[in-house]
């Protein structure tokens, strides 16, 4: 079965446990009082962006270890607001494409601020070169991971992505042949899960394989990179963190990504559960009480 978050938006196994245990079940607490309030998810989605510019503000003043705990705090904060604001917007029905977009460029102010405080208080080229190479790193795992993540939600439910269209455009057909390569990579199985007898059951199977790489590239969330900016503050070289996510964190990537297509291809080339030679629900069942 999938273990939803309490407000249904997350399954709770891929979950990393910060967000279990502090981020979203304080943004829980605080959803009846926002909405009471009248708040909107776009003005605490900006609220936590300025929370993240406090952070940001206080992390320069490493390695004094009140300031990066108060810069830990702020972007503890921050964590929770970008949680609570999406929970306000599925509590109202005001989700929308546009408080997307805010949350997103909210999300990625708050590093860019952060990482262009750390880079002026640094103030060499080599801690430019090094904000620049991380930012970039950053910003392809991040969608790397934020494409994984939705993936494994959506064949939960048993559906599978419609083809994407080609654009005439060279420069977007350009864009698309870059960020879409791991979405071409598990198109083999988007193909077999919609052409399953039992799609949900499939899906479902498929999620108890792709939760082992899904934790594992868990450690791709902004959740994990606080962490890391806080300890590489504490210890005087804020540059540790930014070696961690051109190192250690892009390796988690490569090694997630690879993960989880040898999951797909171990389904799709599993004649017991493709060919109708064992009912996916039954396949399903047998996984679950194993």
């Amino acid at each position: 079965m999938t273990l939803s978050s309490p407000d249904g938006s997350r399954d709770r196994r891929i979950e990393d446990p910060s967000n279990l245990w502090l981020i979203h079940p304080t943004a829980r607490a605080l959803l009846p009082r926002a909405v009471a309030m009248g708040l909107s998810a776009n003005a605490v989605s900006v609220t936590g962006l300025a929370l993240g510019a406090g952070a940001a503000c206080a992390f320069v003043r490493w390695p004094g270890g009140l300031a990066v705990l108060l810069g830990l705090a702020l972007a503890i904060a921050w964590l929770i607001a970008d949680g609570l604001d999406g929970m306000i917007a599925r509590a109202t029905g005001t989700a929308s494409a546009v408080g997307r977009v805010l949350d997103g460029l909210c999300d990625h102010g708050v590093f860019v601020l952060i990482y262009v405080a750390l880079a002026v208080r640094i103030g060499t080229a080599q801690g430019w070169a090094f904000a620049i190479l991380a930012g970039v790193a950053h910003a392809v795992q991040s969608s790397l991971y934020e494409g994984e993540r939705a993936r494994f939600h959506r064949r939960l439910n048993g559906l599978a992505a419609p083809a994407s269209l080609a654009s005439r455009h060279p420069l977007v057909r350009f864009y698309d042949t870059v960020a879409g390569l791991p979405e071409r990579l598990a198109r083999p199985f988007e193909e077999a899960l919609a052409a399953a007898p039992d799609p949900r059951a499939l899906g479902q199977l498929y999620g108890w394989r792709a939760v082992p790489p899904m934790r594992l590239e868990s450690l791709l969330t902004a959740n994990v990179r606080v962490l890391l900016i806080a300890l590489a503050c504490f210890a005087g070289d804020p540059r540790l963190f930014w070696a961690a996510e051109i190192g250690p964190l892009s390796l988690v990537a490569v090694v997630g990504l690879v993960w989880h297509r040898r999951v797909e291809r171990s389904l799709v080339r599993s004649t017991s559960f493709i060919s109708g030679g064992t009912s996916f629900a039954s396949a399903f069942t047998t996984r679950e009480h194993s």
